[in-house]
């Protein structure tokens, strides 16, 4: 795939990025795309390897390896490489069915399995992708496409995120009814809410969803299932029902001053934040103001990083991130992290813009909060940390405080953004019947079948918290699982 010699003969070039001290100005995406030469160029790096894991699609030790839609990397990277942009839309499509979402936000595991990357730079992936798919766009490719044929059969999807919208689309396109309920006032979930602005335009949501619309899937917002709508009512109006609720019960860090005001889940910061956004452009004053304020982040990760970029936006006096894990490796291109090459040092976008405009990386590593400081009127004005050791004992990763690195840290806001602990308890779900496993998730099949025949589950609800294009690949195979039991396979 792409030119022969290709690899030897070009570097991969870097994705462009708006300068950040202007992009911290506003809440526009920050990417912009490669011209289309040299995206051809970055297509014809694609080294016709023998064996492709690129898109493998596993885990493994928490690890993705390998794009878990097995999206045909190297044929539509030989497709633009030699200008055939329409072909390799076509193909694209036939294994994800929002491109222009992990394209944006996905960490690309793809590109950490790229055979090039063993002793070179990998063969440029996300940038390509998200390039066919805008061109599509561009060109009126997508257009409208209902089913020509209807089977009779009703789906209920819950819950509108990437997983939710993959499958109600599939089960669409198989020609049963599909309704998707979202409890909040907007489609589309994480997508819409738990990603900033900055990073996945929200235009872009509506306008797939505008599209799934047209095609005759039916969209219900503002309807909380359990309260507006009963697991009875579901079970009376529909022949399946597909849980895609998430993962939402975040971690919470129970120390001394955990009640104080200013700290705040990460998660809540960043949905009203959003919301406020696009409501009102920040004039409601709806959303966790942190303009000349000393800002704390506890955790790092995609959900972290974000806090970051967004209270720099919001005009923040200062910034830092806690990690209480080591700092990673600078990545070495050898066999040996070949595959894993994820778990190294990065600097995201976020610490990108602190550190220009604050002159140092925000991050703190082996940092455990011991407790939170208050005042006299309950609200925070710091918080008391100390180093830590890793170790291994007994076969485990374990942890011990260093004695004499305790710190004080003046703080006035601090987001919590140390991961999810699982599915939502919900009422509803205990009347519709599912069982959970031991990790707090929702227990299904291969099929993504739970406990209950004719209820399904996909996405972090089921798999835990993970990514963006798992979710995708999780609802996917719910609406195959689907299908197969409303035809009776």
């Amino acid at each position: 795939m792409g030119k022969v010699t290709g690899f030897i003969e070009y570097q991969r070039s870097l994705p462009i990025l708006r300068e950040p001290k202007k992009r911290v100005a506003n809440w526009d995406e920050f990417h912009a795309p490669l011209p289309g030469d040299a995206l051809q160029t970055q297509g014809a790096r694609c080294m016709n390897c023998g064996i492709p894991f690129c898109h493998v699609g596993q885990t493994d030790n928490g690890l993705t390896k390998g794009c878990p839609l097995h999206n045909l990397i190297p044929e539509w990277n030989d497709l633009v490489y030699h200008g055939r942009w329409f072909e390799a839309y076509k193909r694209l499509s036939l294994t994800n069915n929002f491109p222009e979402f992990t394209g944006r936000v996905c960490p690309a595991p793809c590109e950490s399995s790229c055979v090039l990357g063993i002793n070179e730079d990998p063969v440029m992936i996300k940038e390509i992708e998200v390039a066919i798919i805008d061109r599509a766009f561009e060109e009126g490719w997508l257009a409208p496409n209902p089913p020509k044929q209807r089977t009779g059969k009703r789906v209920a999807v819950v819950g509108s995120g990437p997983a939710g919208l993959a499958c109600a689309d599939e089960l669409n396109k198989a020609g049963h009814g599909v309704t998707v309920f979202e409890r909040a006032d907007r489609i589309g979930g994480l997508l819409m809410y738990g990603i900033p602005n900055m990073k996945l335009d929200k235009g872009l949501v509506d306008r797939r969803v505008n599209l799934l619309a047209e095609e005759g899937v039916e969209f219900r917002a503002g309807v909380n299932v359990g309260i507006d709508l009963t697991a009875e009512d579901l079970k009376q109006n529909f022949d399946a029902v597909v849980l895609t609720t998430g993962a939402p019960q975040p971690r919470d860090l129970p120390v001394e001053g955990r009640t104080l005001g200013g700290v705040h889940y990460a998660m809540d910061f960043l949905t009203a934040n959003t919301k406020s956004l696009l409501d009102s452009r920040f004039s409601d004053g709806k959303y966790i103001d942190v303009k000349d304020k000393k800002v704390i982040v506890i955790g790092g990760g995609d959900t972290g990083t974000d806090c970051i970029a967004s209270s720099l936006r919001l005009g923040c006096q200062s910034v830092t991130q806690f990690e209480i894990m080591p700092q990673m490796p600078e990545r070495i291109a050898t066999h040996d992290n070949w595959l894993g090459s994820v778990r190294t040092f990065q600097v995201d976008y976020g610490q990108e813009e602190a550190i220009t405009l604050f002159g140092s990386d925000p991050r703190r590593y082996n940092t455990l909060t011991r407790r939170f400081i208050g005042d006299e009127k309950g609200n925070l004005v710091g918080l008391e940390t100390v180093e830590v050791e890793w170790t291994r004992e007994n076969g485990k990763n374990a942890l011990r405080e260093v004695a004499g690195t305790e710190k004080l840290w003046e703080a006035d806001v601090v987001f919590l953004a140390m991961g999810f602990v699982g599915a939502e308890k919900a009422k509803f779900l205990e009347d519709l019947g599912v069982e959970y496993t031991d990790h707090k998730t929702i227990a299904v099949n291969k099929a993504k079948q739970t406990s209950v025949p004719n209820v399904f589950a996909a996405g972090d609800c089921e798999r835990g918290q993970s990514l963006v294009v798992w979710a995708i690949a999780d609802g996917r195979d719910a609406a195959k699982g689907v299908n197969d039991y409303l035809k009776g396979n």
